[in-house]
Protein backbone atom coordinates (compact mmCIF):
# COMPACT_ATOMS: atom_id res chain seq x y z
CA UNK A 1 0.00 0.00 0.00
CA UNK A 2 2.71 2.63 0.64
CA UNK A 3 4.19 2.36 -2.39
CA UNK A 4 1.14 2.45 -4.77
CA UNK A 5 0.76 5.04 -6.61
CA UNK A 6 -2.25 7.71 -6.67
CA UNK A 7 -3.90 7.44 -10.34
CA UNK A 8 -4.46 11.60 -10.38
CA UNK A 9 -7.38 11.68 -13.00
CA UNK A 10 -9.28 9.79 -10.31
CA UNK A 11 -8.06 12.37 -7.68
CA UNK A 12 -9.22 15.02 -8.86
CA UNK A 13 -12.28 13.68 -10.21
CA UNK A 14 -13.30 13.42 -6.49
CA UNK A 15 -11.79 16.43 -5.34
CA UNK A 16 -14.20 19.88 -4.08
CA UNK A 17 -13.74 22.97 -3.80
CA UNK A 18 -16.30 24.54 -1.95
CA UNK A 19 -18.59 23.00 1.22
CA UNK A 20 -21.77 23.22 -1.07
CA UNK A 21 -19.24 20.62 -3.18
CA UNK A 22 -18.49 18.43 -0.10
CA UNK A 23 -21.67 16.75 -0.93
CA UNK A 24 -23.43 18.01 -3.75
CA UNK A 25 -21.39 16.35 -6.58
CA UNK A 26 -24.17 15.84 -9.25
CA UNK A 27 -22.61 18.20 -11.35
CA UNK A 28 -21.93 19.30 -14.86
CA UNK A 29 -18.60 18.13 -16.42
CA UNK A 30 -17.90 15.68 -12.80
CA UNK A 31 -16.83 12.30 -13.62
CA UNK A 32 -19.68 10.06 -13.11
CA UNK A 33 -19.13 6.76 -11.20
CA UNK A 34 -20.81 4.76 -14.63
CA UNK A 35 -18.06 6.18 -16.34
CA UNK A 36 -15.49 6.21 -13.61
CA UNK A 37 -16.12 2.73 -12.92
CA UNK A 38 -16.77 0.28 -15.60
CA UNK A 39 -14.28 -2.75 -14.30
CA UNK A 40 -13.11 -4.06 -10.66
CA UNK A 41 -10.00 -2.45 -11.63
CA UNK A 42 -11.47 1.16 -11.77
CA UNK A 43 -12.80 0.14 -8.42
CA UNK A 44 -9.81 -0.52 -6.93
CA UNK A 45 -8.24 2.16 -8.00
CA UNK A 46 -11.02 4.70 -6.42
CA UNK A 47 -10.31 2.78 -3.75
CA UNK A 48 -7.03 4.02 -3.74
CA UNK A 49 -7.83 7.37 -4.02
CA UNK A 50 -10.33 7.20 -1.03
CA UNK A 51 -7.34 6.04 0.94
CA UNK A 52 -5.41 8.93 -0.32
CA UNK A 53 -7.82 11.40 1.03
CA UNK A 54 -7.68 10.41 4.80
CA UNK A 55 -5.75 12.55 6.42
CA UNK A 56 -5.25 13.24 10.67
CA UNK A 57 -2.69 16.20 10.26
CA UNK A 58 -5.84 18.60 10.74
CA UNK A 59 -7.20 16.41 14.24
CA UNK A 60 -3.07 17.09 15.68
CA UNK A 61 -3.07 20.89 14.60
CA UNK A 62 -5.97 21.87 16.46
CA UNK A 63 -5.93 19.12 19.35
CA UNK A 64 -2.28 20.46 19.87
CA UNK A 65 -3.26 24.25 19.17
CA UNK A 66 -5.87 24.51 21.07
CA UNK A 67 -5.12 22.50 24.21
CA UNK A 68 -2.29 22.15 26.39
CA UNK A 69 0.28 20.32 24.35
CA UNK A 70 2.13 23.45 22.87
CA UNK A 71 3.47 26.22 23.89
CA UNK A 72 4.53 29.55 21.89
CA UNK A 73 8.03 28.65 20.33
CA UNK A 74 10.79 30.84 19.38
CA UNK A 75 10.35 30.63 15.84
CA UNK A 76 6.66 31.59 15.76
CA UNK A 77 5.73 34.26 13.71
CA UNK A 78 2.04 34.51 14.41
CA UNK A 79 1.17 30.78 14.19
CA UNK A 80 -1.61 29.06 15.29
CA UNK A 81 -2.17 32.27 17.87
CA UNK A 82 -5.39 32.06 17.20
CA UNK A 83 -6.25 28.95 18.44
CA UNK A 84 -3.88 29.48 21.10
CA UNK A 85 -6.39 31.92 22.17
CA UNK A 86 -9.38 29.95 22.15
CA UNK A 87 -10.67 31.74 19.42
CA UNK A 88 -13.02 29.99 16.82
CA UNK A 89 -16.00 30.68 14.64
CA UNK A 90 -18.05 29.80 12.12
CA UNK A 91 -15.47 32.06 9.96
CA UNK A 92 -12.75 29.79 11.34
CA UNK A 93 -10.56 27.14 9.48
CA UNK A 94 -11.41 24.90 11.92
CA UNK A 95 -15.11 25.00 11.30
CA UNK A 96 -14.81 24.14 7.31
CA UNK A 97 -11.91 21.97 7.59
CA UNK A 98 -13.18 18.72 9.31
CA UNK A 99 -16.69 19.34 7.80
CA UNK A 100 -15.74 19.70 3.92
CA UNK A 101 -12.47 17.40 4.12
CA UNK A 102 -15.06 14.68 5.28
CA UNK A 103 -17.66 15.08 3.43
CA UNK A 104 -15.24 14.49 0.11
CA UNK A 105 -13.90 11.27 1.35
CA UNK A 106 -17.96 10.45 1.68
CA UNK A 107 -18.11 11.91 -1.51
CA UNK A 108 -15.79 9.04 -2.77
CA UNK A 109 -16.95 6.28 -1.13
CA UNK A 110 -20.32 6.86 -2.12
CA UNK A 111 -19.34 6.57 -5.69
CA UNK A 112 -17.35 3.32 -5.02
CA UNK A 113 -20.54 2.33 -3.33
CA UNK A 114 -23.05 2.67 -5.99
CA UNK A 115 -20.77 1.95 -8.96
CA UNK A 116 -20.17 -1.42 -6.98
CA UNK A 117 -23.31 -2.60 -7.87
CA UNK A 118 -22.91 -2.75 -11.61
CA UNK A 119 -19.03 -3.16 -12.10
CA UNK A 120 -18.47 -6.90 -13.50
CA UNK A 121 -15.85 -9.00 -11.97
CA UNK A 122 -15.17 -11.17 -9.14
CA UNK A 123 -18.52 -10.90 -6.51
CA UNK A 124 -16.24 -11.41 -4.00
CA UNK A 125 -13.32 -8.98 -5.44
CA UNK A 126 -15.94 -5.99 -5.49
CA UNK A 127 -17.85 -6.91 -2.44
CA UNK A 128 -14.62 -5.94 -0.64
CA UNK A 129 -14.02 -3.05 -1.69
CA UNK A 130 -17.50 -1.60 -1.39
CA UNK A 131 -16.84 -2.81 2.46
CA UNK A 132 -13.76 -0.89 2.12
CA UNK A 133 -15.29 2.17 1.31
CA UNK A 134 -18.22 1.40 3.69
CA UNK A 135 -15.56 0.76 6.42
CA UNK A 136 -14.17 4.67 5.77
CA UNK A 137 -17.43 6.08 5.39
CA UNK A 138 -18.48 5.26 8.72
CA UNK A 139 -14.81 6.08 10.05
CA UNK A 140 -15.47 9.79 8.26
CA UNK A 141 -19.38 10.27 9.39
CA UNK A 142 -18.27 8.99 13.19
CA UNK A 143 -15.10 11.92 12.14
CA UNK A 144 -17.96 14.25 11.62
CA UNK A 145 -20.00 13.84 14.56
CA UNK A 146 -17.16 13.41 17.51
CA UNK A 147 -16.71 17.49 15.91
CA UNK A 148 -19.94 18.65 15.29
CA UNK A 149 -22.59 16.80 17.83
CA UNK A 150 -22.75 18.50 20.89
CA UNK A 151 -23.77 14.95 22.83
CA UNK A 152 -22.74 11.60 21.31
CA UNK A 153 -24.71 9.61 23.95
CA UNK A 154 -27.75 11.83 23.36
CA UNK A 155 -29.44 10.02 20.41
CA UNK A 156 -31.84 12.29 20.09
CA UNK A 157 -29.31 15.15 19.29
CA UNK A 158 -28.41 16.75 16.28
CA UNK A 159 -25.57 14.81 14.48
CA UNK A 160 -24.75 16.32 10.73
CA UNK A 161 -25.30 15.14 7.10
CA UNK A 162 -26.25 11.67 6.52
CA UNK A 163 -25.01 10.92 3.26
CA UNK A 164 -25.37 7.73 1.75
CA UNK A 165 -26.52 8.32 -1.83
CA UNK A 166 -25.18 10.38 -4.70
CA UNK A 167 -26.91 13.66 -3.96
CA UNK A 168 -28.07 16.15 -7.04
CA UNK A 169 -27.44 19.46 -7.09
CA UNK A 170 -30.32 20.93 -6.06
CA UNK A 171 -30.86 18.47 -2.53
CA UNK A 172 -30.11 20.77 0.46
CA UNK A 173 -30.05 19.12 3.23
CA UNK A 174 -30.55 19.46 6.97
CA UNK A 175 -28.98 17.76 10.38
CA UNK A 176 -29.82 14.30 11.08
CA UNK A 177 -30.04 13.02 14.91
CA UNK A 178 -27.22 11.13 16.32
CA UNK A 179 -29.00 7.95 16.24
CA UNK A 180 -29.54 8.32 12.71
CA UNK A 181 -26.00 8.86 11.94
CA UNK A 182 -25.14 5.81 14.22
CA UNK A 183 -27.42 3.55 12.71
CA UNK A 184 -26.03 3.90 9.53
CA UNK A 185 -22.39 3.84 10.86
CA UNK A 186 -22.97 -0.06 12.03
CA UNK A 187 -24.75 -0.69 9.30
CA UNK A 188 -21.60 0.17 6.86
CA UNK A 189 -19.11 -1.16 9.77
CA UNK A 190 -21.68 -4.48 9.69
CA UNK A 191 -21.67 -4.87 6.29
CA UNK A 192 -17.48 -4.21 5.71
CA UNK A 193 -16.94 -6.90 8.59
CA UNK A 194 -18.55 -9.46 6.64
CA UNK A 195 -17.08 -8.71 3.33
CA UNK A 196 -13.60 -7.44 3.06
CA UNK A 197 -11.28 -9.43 2.43
CA UNK A 198 -8.84 -9.58 5.42
CA UNK A 199 -5.28 -8.39 4.87
CA UNK A 200 -2.86 -8.06 7.39
CA UNK A 201 -1.90 -4.78 6.21
CA UNK A 202 -1.79 -1.65 8.81
CA UNK A 203 -2.56 0.67 5.77
CA UNK A 204 -6.11 -0.95 4.95
CA UNK A 205 -9.42 -1.53 7.29
CA UNK A 206 -8.79 -4.89 8.22
CA UNK A 207 -11.32 -6.63 10.57
CA UNK A 208 -9.44 -5.88 13.45
CA UNK A 209 -9.64 -1.88 12.37
CA UNK A 210 -13.23 -2.27 11.99
CA UNK A 211 -12.97 -3.96 15.66
CA UNK A 212 -11.59 -0.52 16.55
CA UNK A 213 -13.79 1.22 15.29
CA UNK A 214 -16.38 -0.21 16.45
CA UNK A 215 -15.00 0.28 20.32
CA UNK A 216 -14.33 4.34 19.99
CA UNK A 217 -17.51 5.02 18.69
CA UNK A 218 -18.89 3.06 21.64
CA UNK A 219 -16.95 5.06 23.84
CA UNK A 220 -17.98 8.13 22.44
CA UNK A 221 -21.59 6.64 22.92
CA UNK A 222 -20.90 5.49 26.35
CA UNK A 223 -21.67 1.74 25.87
CA UNK A 224 -19.03 0.90 27.69
CA UNK A 225 -20.11 -3.02 28.11
CA UNK A 226 -19.26 -3.21 23.99
CA UNK A 227 -16.84 -1.05 24.84
CA UNK A 228 -15.11 -3.57 27.22
CA UNK A 229 -15.97 -6.60 24.54
CA UNK A 230 -14.47 -5.15 21.79
CA UNK A 231 -10.85 -3.86 23.42
CA UNK A 232 -10.28 -6.79 25.22
CA UNK A 233 -10.34 -8.77 22.13
CA UNK A 234 -8.21 -6.40 20.12
CA UNK A 235 -5.90 -6.36 23.00
CA UNK A 236 -5.50 -10.23 23.30
CA UNK A 237 -4.05 -9.54 19.87
CA UNK A 238 -2.01 -6.34 19.73
CA UNK A 239 0.23 -6.64 22.84
CA UNK A 240 1.35 -3.11 23.95
CA UNK A 241 5.13 -1.73 22.40
CA UNK A 242 7.92 -2.78 25.04
CA UNK A 243 9.74 0.82 25.09
CA UNK A 244 12.36 -0.27 22.04
CA UNK A 245 9.69 -1.15 19.93
CA UNK A 246 7.49 2.14 20.74
CA UNK A 247 10.58 4.32 19.98
CA UNK A 248 10.85 2.31 16.99
CA UNK A 249 7.66 3.16 15.79
CA UNK A 250 7.72 6.77 16.20
CA UNK A 251 11.46 6.95 15.88
CA UNK A 252 13.94 4.43 15.52
CA UNK A 253 12.82 2.87 12.13
CA UNK A 254 8.88 4.11 11.70
CA UNK A 255 8.79 3.04 8.38
CA UNK A 256 9.71 -1.17 9.12
CA UNK A 257 8.56 -1.09 12.69
CA UNK A 258 4.73 -1.85 13.03
CA UNK A 259 4.49 -2.35 16.83
CA UNK A 260 1.18 -2.11 18.09
CA UNK A 261 -0.28 -0.31 15.10
CA UNK A 262 -3.85 -1.72 14.11
CA UNK A 263 -4.82 0.91 11.29
CA UNK A 264 -2.29 4.36 10.38
CA UNK A 265 -2.14 6.24 7.33
CA UNK A 266 0.96 5.71 5.24
CA UNK A 267 3.28 9.16 4.39
CA UNK A 268 6.24 8.25 1.66
CA UNK A 269 8.21 10.43 -0.55
CA UNK A 270 6.54 11.88 -3.28
CA UNK A 271 3.14 11.10 -2.39
CA UNK A 272 0.08 13.58 -1.98
CA UNK A 273 1.49 15.18 1.62
CA UNK A 274 4.63 15.39 0.38
CA UNK A 275 5.36 18.75 1.39
CA UNK A 276 5.03 21.74 4.62
CA UNK A 277 1.42 21.93 4.49
CA UNK A 278 -0.30 24.87 6.09
CA UNK A 279 2.02 25.89 9.20
CA UNK A 280 -0.01 26.97 12.26
CA UNK A 281 -3.34 26.24 10.82
CA UNK A 282 -5.38 23.41 11.00
CA UNK A 283 -5.78 23.57 7.15
CA UNK A 284 -2.52 21.47 7.57
CA UNK A 285 -1.85 18.98 4.95
CA UNK A 286 1.84 17.40 4.52
CA UNK A 287 4.22 16.41 6.78
CA UNK A 288 2.71 16.07 10.68
CA UNK A 289 6.08 17.42 11.79
CA UNK A 290 5.18 20.52 9.90
CA UNK A 291 2.68 21.37 12.36
CA UNK A 292 5.81 22.40 14.55
CA UNK A 293 8.39 23.29 12.82
CA UNK A 294 9.50 24.86 10.38
CA UNK A 295 13.12 23.20 9.14
CA UNK A 296 13.39 20.27 11.11
CA UNK A 297 12.91 18.72 14.15
CA UNK A 298 15.90 20.00 16.02
CA UNK A 299 16.05 22.80 18.31
CA UNK A 300 18.06 24.79 14.73
CA UNK A 301 14.68 23.68 12.65
CA UNK A 302 12.88 26.65 13.72
CA UNK A 303 10.33 25.31 15.70
CA UNK A 304 7.39 27.66 15.73
CA UNK A 305 5.62 25.39 18.20
CA UNK A 306 7.07 24.09 21.50
CA UNK A 307 5.86 21.05 24.34
CA UNK A 308 3.91 22.67 27.08
CA UNK A 309 5.90 22.63 29.91
CA UNK A 310 3.14 21.73 32.16
CA UNK A 311 3.24 18.49 29.43
CA UNK A 312 6.99 18.12 29.66
CA UNK A 313 6.24 18.13 33.39
CA UNK A 314 4.33 15.34 33.48
CA UNK A 315 6.43 13.43 31.21
CA UNK A 316 9.66 14.22 33.15
CA UNK A 317 8.43 12.13 36.31
CA UNK A 318 10.21 8.84 35.38
CA UNK A 319 8.36 8.94 31.96
CA UNK A 320 11.07 7.33 30.19
CA UNK A 321 10.61 5.95 26.67
CA UNK A 322 7.54 8.20 26.16
CA UNK A 323 9.58 11.82 26.62
CA UNK A 324 12.25 10.40 24.17
CA UNK A 325 9.75 9.97 21.46
CA UNK A 326 7.78 13.49 22.67
CA UNK A 327 10.86 15.55 23.08
CA UNK A 328 13.70 15.87 20.77
CA UNK A 329 17.18 15.03 22.28
CA UNK A 330 18.27 19.05 21.20
CA UNK A 331 16.16 20.55 23.10
CA UNK A 332 17.19 22.77 26.03
CA UNK A 333 15.21 22.62 29.48
CA UNK A 334 15.48 25.58 32.33
CA UNK A 335 15.64 23.46 35.50
CA UNK A 336 15.42 26.60 37.31
CA UNK A 337 11.23 26.44 36.14
CA UNK A 338 9.04 27.68 37.65
CA UNK A 339 11.61 29.82 40.35
CA UNK A 340 12.51 33.55 39.84
CA UNK A 341 15.20 32.40 37.75
CA UNK A 342 13.64 30.27 35.11
CA UNK A 343 14.11 32.14 31.49
CA UNK A 344 11.58 30.92 29.07
CA UNK A 345 14.37 31.66 26.16
CA UNK A 346 16.35 28.82 27.58
CA UNK A 347 13.43 26.47 27.73
CA UNK A 348 13.04 24.94 24.17
CA UNK A 349 11.18 22.53 24.51
CA UNK A 350 11.51 21.00 20.71
CA UNK A 351 8.68 18.26 19.98
CA UNK A 352 10.52 15.16 18.55
CA UNK A 353 7.34 13.09 17.61
CA UNK A 354 7.37 13.00 13.82
CA UNK A 355 11.12 13.24 13.20
CA UNK A 356 10.78 12.03 9.78
CA UNK A 357 11.71 8.84 7.56
CA UNK A 358 12.74 7.86 4.35
CA UNK A 359 15.30 10.96 4.76
CA UNK A 360 12.53 13.25 4.72
CA UNK A 361 12.53 15.05 8.15
CA UNK A 362 9.12 15.83 9.31
CA UNK A 363 7.41 13.15 7.61
CA UNK A 364 6.00 10.06 9.49
CA UNK A 365 3.39 7.79 9.29
CA UNK A 366 -0.19 8.71 11.28
CA UNK A 367 -1.43 6.51 13.78
CA UNK A 368 -5.31 6.13 13.54
CA UNK A 369 -6.05 3.06 16.00
CA UNK A 370 -3.40 1.51 18.00
CA UNK A 371 -3.00 -0.86 21.07
CA UNK A 372 -2.50 1.54 23.76
CA UNK A 373 -5.95 3.20 22.23
CA UNK A 374 -7.79 -0.19 23.30
CA UNK A 375 -6.03 -0.49 26.31
CA UNK A 376 -7.12 2.99 27.93
CA UNK A 377 -10.68 2.30 26.79
CA UNK A 378 -10.86 -0.97 28.45
CA UNK A 379 -9.67 0.55 31.44
CA UNK A 380 -12.35 3.16 30.86
CA UNK A 381 -15.00 0.23 30.52
CA UNK A 382 -14.14 -0.36 34.43
CA UNK A 383 -13.76 3.34 35.13
CA UNK A 384 -17.33 3.24 34.78
CA UNK A 385 -18.19 0.04 35.80
CA UNK A 386 -16.84 1.55 39.29
CA UNK A 387 -14.02 -1.55 39.30
CA UNK A 388 -11.22 1.02 40.68
CA UNK A 389 -8.63 -1.98 40.98
CA UNK A 390 -8.96 -3.02 37.41
CA UNK A 391 -8.21 0.70 36.15
CA UNK A 392 -5.05 0.84 38.38
CA UNK A 393 -4.11 -2.18 37.40
CA UNK A 394 -4.20 -1.30 33.17
CA UNK A 395 -2.51 2.12 34.33
CA UNK A 396 -0.18 0.15 35.56
CA UNK A 397 0.67 -2.03 33.25
CA UNK A 398 0.93 0.43 30.01
CA UNK A 399 3.24 2.30 32.41
CA UNK A 400 5.55 -0.42 33.24
CA UNK A 401 5.79 -1.82 29.20
CA UNK A 402 6.73 1.62 28.40
CA UNK A 403 9.68 1.76 30.99
CA UNK A 404 12.99 1.06 29.46
CA UNK A 405 13.77 -1.60 32.22
CA UNK A 406 10.52 -3.42 31.82
CA UNK A 407 8.95 -1.69 34.75
CA UNK A 408 8.15 -2.31 38.22
CA UNK A 409 5.94 0.51 39.32
CA UNK A 410 3.90 1.40 42.09
CA UNK A 411 -0.03 0.07 41.70
CA UNK A 412 -2.13 3.58 41.83
CA UNK A 413 -4.95 3.58 43.96
CA UNK A 414 -8.07 5.33 42.90
CA UNK A 415 -11.28 5.62 45.39
CA UNK A 416 -13.95 7.41 43.02
CA UNK A 417 -15.12 7.23 39.25
CA UNK A 418 -14.14 11.11 38.85
CA UNK A 419 -10.50 10.46 40.19
CA UNK A 420 -10.08 7.35 37.68
CA UNK A 421 -11.35 9.28 35.16
CA UNK A 422 -8.92 12.23 35.66
CA UNK A 423 -6.06 9.27 35.91
CA UNK A 424 -7.14 7.85 32.74
CA UNK A 425 -7.34 11.29 30.93
CA UNK A 426 -3.35 11.86 32.06
CA UNK A 427 -2.27 8.65 30.94
CA UNK A 428 -4.06 9.43 27.33
CA UNK A 429 -2.22 13.15 27.47
CA UNK A 430 1.00 11.35 28.15
CA UNK A 431 0.49 8.34 25.59
CA UNK A 432 -1.10 10.19 22.81
CA UNK A 433 0.41 13.75 22.44
CA UNK A 434 0.42 15.13 19.55
CA UNK A 435 -1.52 12.64 17.74
CA UNK A 436 -4.64 14.49 17.66
CA UNK A 437 -7.15 12.93 20.50
CA UNK A 438 -6.59 15.88 23.37
CA UNK A 439 -9.66 17.87 22.10
CA UNK A 440 -11.37 15.24 21.98
CA UNK A 441 -10.52 13.12 24.97
CA UNK A 442 -11.45 16.17 26.87
CA UNK A 443 -14.76 16.71 25.54
CA UNK A 444 -15.71 12.96 26.33
CA UNK A 445 -14.23 12.60 29.93
CA UNK A 446 -13.62 15.82 31.22
CA UNK A 447 -16.41 16.97 32.60
CA UNK A 448 -16.59 13.56 34.64
CA UNK A 449 -13.08 13.98 35.17
CA UNK A 450 -13.07 17.46 36.46
CA UNK A 451 -10.28 18.13 33.89
CA UNK A 452 -9.89 20.81 31.07
CA UNK A 453 -7.78 22.55 29.16
CA UNK A 454 -4.49 23.20 32.16
CA UNK A 455 -1.39 25.13 30.62
CA UNK A 456 1.61 26.10 32.37
CA UNK A 457 1.42 29.81 33.36
CA UNK A 458 4.81 31.04 32.13
CA UNK A 459 3.61 29.47 28.51
CA UNK A 460 0.05 30.97 28.45
CA UNK A 461 0.63 34.64 30.64
CA UNK A 462 2.79 36.35 28.09
CA UNK A 463 -0.23 35.85 25.24
CA UNK A 464 -3.23 36.61 26.59
CA UNK A 465 -3.64 34.72 30.13
CA UNK A 466 -5.58 31.73 28.19
CA UNK A 467 -4.27 29.21 30.35
CA UNK A 468 -7.44 27.19 31.40
CA UNK A 469 -10.61 26.23 29.63
CA UNK A 470 -13.37 24.25 31.08
CA UNK A 471 -14.59 21.11 29.27
CA UNK A 472 -18.08 21.86 29.31
CA UNK A 473 -17.21 25.02 26.97
CA UNK A 474 -18.88 25.42 23.92
CA UNK A 475 -16.06 25.04 22.10
CA UNK A 476 -15.40 21.57 21.79
CA UNK A 477 -17.64 21.60 19.65
CA UNK A 478 -17.19 22.92 16.43
CA UNK A 479 -19.40 25.32 14.55
CA UNK A 480 -21.25 24.44 11.44
CA UNK A 481 -18.97 26.41 9.01
CA UNK A 482 -20.33 29.66 7.11
CA UNK A 483 -19.82 28.46 3.58
CA UNK A 484 -22.10 26.02 4.19
CA UNK A 485 -25.15 28.39 4.82
CA UNK A 486 -24.14 30.11 1.84
CA UNK A 487 -25.29 27.04 0.30
CA UNK A 488 -27.95 26.27 2.62
CA UNK A 489 -29.44 29.33 4.39
CA UNK A 490 -31.74 27.37 6.16
CA UNK A 491 -29.19 25.22 7.82
CA UNK A 492 -28.63 28.09 10.03
CA UNK A 493 -31.33 27.42 12.64
CA UNK A 494 -29.59 24.05 13.19
CA UNK A 495 -26.03 26.31 14.48
CA UNK A 496 -24.34 24.15 17.63
CA UNK A 497 -24.79 26.45 20.72
CA UNK A 498 -22.79 29.55 21.71
CA UNK A 499 -21.86 30.13 18.36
Amino acid sequence: MKNIKIIFGLVIAFTVLSCEDAYKIDQPGRLTADVAFETEADLQLGLTGMYNQLDLTPEIALSSYFTDEVSIGESNGGQALALYAFQITAASTSSANFWVRNYAVINTANRIIEAGENVEGDAAAVASIVGQARAVRAFAHFELLTYYSTDLTNDDALGVYLVDFVPTIDQLLMRSTNAEVFGLIESDLTFAASNIIESDSRYLFSKNAIKALQARVAAFRGDYPRVRTLAEDLTAIYPLADADTYFDMFVGDPSDTRGESIFELARTVGDTYDGQGATGSVAAGGWAGARYAFGDPTIDGSPYLEMDRGLYNEFAEGDGVRLAVNLNETATIDTNWPGPDYNTLDDILVIGKYPGSNNQPLMNDLQVFRAADMHLLLAEAFAFADNYTEVASLIKELRDTRAADGGNGPLPSYSSRQEALAAILAERRLEFAFEGHRYRDLKRLGVAAGVGIDRADTDCEPYGGNCELAASDYRFTLPLPIVEFNANPDLREQQNPGY
